[in-house]
């Protein structure tokens, strides 16, 4: 009966997004935190790094999960890790922050000093040692890591699986999608593997995104910026660590392995937009393919239907999903 209570952070994040976005927005405008809409052909100033309203509704949600666990189920168990996940959380939503202020037409911070202060935000994951310091590797079997593990594969889980999510980006509603789902099939592996306290964190997430995708999807009202994306990219770093199921969360991120293969081929500096025209739809920006955007403009117009953007996101967040349904089947032995 007590379980009931577990809507309650629930519905309170989705609430706290949903009135506390437009307040953010016009605060935005007023302070001049705004970018230009790059896929419509009359750009208009929207709203930037949004996603400090959804991290902030997850943080209280999360806080008001713990309550429920202490008071009511009267249990302090996994009370360490939840609080050391809202600290990696917080810590790349900071990371994002001063990325998004400093401007990303200008580069934003420097690879080097985005790379370091990543490392700082898996710093409470490494002090406590989490996860399991052993893998399973294809013709060698179990390996024992030690303290390779906590020293170098989560700082390496961290900053990869957050610097990579902000890869595939750019389209209103993309990145808020994607994190939903890809959230969503970690949420479904923490529950069916014992780590239903973890379930309900990715829920948290999920909820607050899906408030956000009200205000962000084409034409966007705000931005997620970097603070949301470095947000929920380390949260499925840390899921995927706490939960220890790192396998099936690589699995998931292929999506975002590819993108990071074609954005290498830009050298880093190729947007993902497309070039907008007056009908609404969107034709390549380059003369190559740098991105999972561009070769979904390219196979629009190969097949003959009018690439606009919502249609470009959806087919992203499609592609996504199957990836989603095909890795809980191929992992289904270990997770069901």
């Amino acid at each position: 009966m007590a379980d009931i209570f577990i809507v309650i952070p629930l519905l309170s994040v989705f609430l706290i997004v949903l009135f506390l976005m437009p307040f953010w927005i016009r605060k935005a405008h007023q302070i001049g935190l705004i970018w230009d809409d790059m896929n419509k052909i009359n750009a208009k100033k929207v709203a930037g790094s949004g996603g400090i309203i959804v991290t902030f509704g997850f943080i209280l949600g999360v806080l008001l999960f713990v309550a429920y666990r202490v008071f009511i189920v009267q249990t302090t168990d996994f009370l360490i890790e939840t609080f050391v996940l809202l600290n990696v959380i917080l810590i790349a939503a900071g990371v994002g922050l001063i990325d998004d202020l400093f401007g990303w037409k200008h580069g934003g911070l420097s690879r080097r000093s985005r790379l370091l202060l990543m490392i700082i935000a898996a710093v409470p994951l490494m002090v406590i040692n989490a996860g399991h310091d052993t893998m399973n590797l294809p013709f060698v079997g179990v390996v024992e890591l030690g303290l390779i593990y906590p020293l170098l594969m989560i700082p390496l889980g961290i900053v990869g699986a957050t610097t990579t999510f902000n890869f595939l980006a750019g389209f209103n509603g993309l990145e808020a999608g994607l994190g939903m789902l890809i959230l969503s099939g970690l949420s479904i592996v923490a529950f069916f593997t014992g780590n239903s306290w973890l379930a309900v964190i990715g829920l948290c997430m999920i909820v607050a995104l899906f408030a956000f995708l009200r205000f962000n999807m084409s034409p966007a009202k705000v931005f997620p910026g970097d603070v949301m994306t470095y947000s929920v990219g380390s949260m499925i770093a840390v899921m995927a660590i706490l939960g220890n199921f790192e396998k099936i969360a690589v699995f998931f991120f292929i999506p975002y392995i590819f993108e990071t293969i074609m954005k290498l081929r830009g050298g880093l500096v190729k947007q993902s937009f497309g070039k907008p025209s007056k009908d609404g739809s969107l034709s390549l920006l380059y003369p190559n393919l740098y991105g999972l955007t561009h070769i979904t403009i390219w196979l629009m117009q190969r097949f003959e239907v009018k690439p606009t953007e919502r249609r470009v996101v959806y087919a992203l967040w499609t592609f996504q999903a199957l990836i989603i349904v095909v890795g809980l089947w191929i992992f289904r032995a270990g997770i069901f």
